[in-house]
């Protein structure tokens, strides 16, 4: 480190983009630092070009102006992006982030990263094994070190199956189940949606509009999750959530499971023994040789680790174009 940095205190920034919202972090580059965080409530806008990254900049220029008003940074050596659908649709953020980064802070070790590989990062370091990070989304990420193996992520319409969205989703479909007459409706869940939305028949035209409208959808996993330790319909939503977590994580272990860890990350975990019981269960049945591990940190930590590797050299996690992309390499 001294050798990079000439024994000058420097920090690095980290960021994690999501369908809640963005939080960003600076951390000074020495053992023992504790990081500042800034949050934004404001989800990053995707449109015909994908992630918008000038929305994304928008937001972390003040950001970074209040960081360093906060804990009196001086100069930011490397910073690590991780988001939500970098994959697919991060092509805008590759194109532009880079060059904002250099121009704007002075910052040219940069590497932008799938958020499922930060959240991996966060969970595990930078070992093998496997990672299932539950929000908003779902995302199961594993590793021998040689290359990424992935499974859904694939965003609220087309998968994160098992996530909040999905879990959020199902339990409204299941009050408009009820509220028309149809087979598979819970009377619980549509006194639910009436005490948090209003009138049901309303929900199209609350949803439907929204660019956050994922992040709507998985506000309602915790009453799903409320409602499940009386109601059977609920109770089916979160099993069937469990499996398709499970088998997520079945997908991307290397070496088929066998005495690997899984780490479990994200918000989505915080809906308790509803979700947690009937998970144990999906685990014991699909990846019985597998050991579930608690996530040592974050995504946000996880950006911040793969910056910091990126100042001391370390970094050993695989690169990828779409998944962990390092511009200068």
């Amino acid at each position: 480190m001294a050798a990079v940095t000439g024994g000058e205190r420097v920090w690095v920034l980290g960021a994690d983009s999501g369908g809640s919202g963005v939080r960003f972090a600076l951390r000074r580059l020495e053992p023992g630092a504790v990081a500042e965080v800034v949050v934004s409530k404001e989800p990053v806008r995707t449109g015909p070009g994908g992630i918008d990254a000038g929305h994304f900049i928008e937001q972390l220029l003040p950001a970074v102006d209040e960081l360093r008003a906060r804990c009196g940074a001086g100069r930011i050596v490397a910073a690590a992006v991780g988001a939500a659908g970098m994959v697919a649709l991060g092509d805008d953020l590759r194109a532009q982030l880079p060059g904002a980064l250099a121009g704007s802070l002075g910052v040219r070790r940069i590497a932008l990263a799938a958020d499922g590989v930060t959240a991996y990062a966060g969970a595990l370091g930078q070992r093998p094994g496997a990672m299932v990070a539950a929000g908003t989304g779902m995302i199961a990420l594993g590793t021998d070190l040689g290359d990424w193996r992935r499974a859904d992520g694939w965003g609220h319409l087309l998968g994160d199956c098992g996530g909040g969205a999905w879990i959020g989703r199902a339990g409204l479909e299941a009050a408009l189940r009820r509220r028309d007459g149809r087979p598979g409706g819970s009377a619980a869940l549509l006194a639910r949606v009436e005490a948090v939305f209003g009138a049901p028949g309303e929900l199209p035209g609350l949803l439907y509009p929204r660019s956050d409208r994922a992040a709507v959808l998985a506000s309602f996993a915790p009453e799903v999750a409320a409602c499940a330790k009386t109601d059977p319909v609920a109770a089916g939503i979160l099993r069937e959530a469990a499996r398709h977590i499970a088998a997520s994580a079945a997908a991307v272990c290397p070496g088929g499971g066998q005495d690997g860890q899984v780490a479990l990350t994200g918000g989505l975990f915080k809906l308790g023994e509803p979700l947690l019981a009937p998970l144990r269960e999906e685990f014991r049945r699909q990846l019985p040789s597998a050991r579930t591990v608690e996530a040592a940190g974050d995504p946000l930590e996880g950006s911040l680790l793969i910056a910091a590797a990126l100042v001391e050299g370390g970094l050993r996690l695989p690169r990828d174009p779409r998944m962990l992309w390092i511009p200068t390499e």
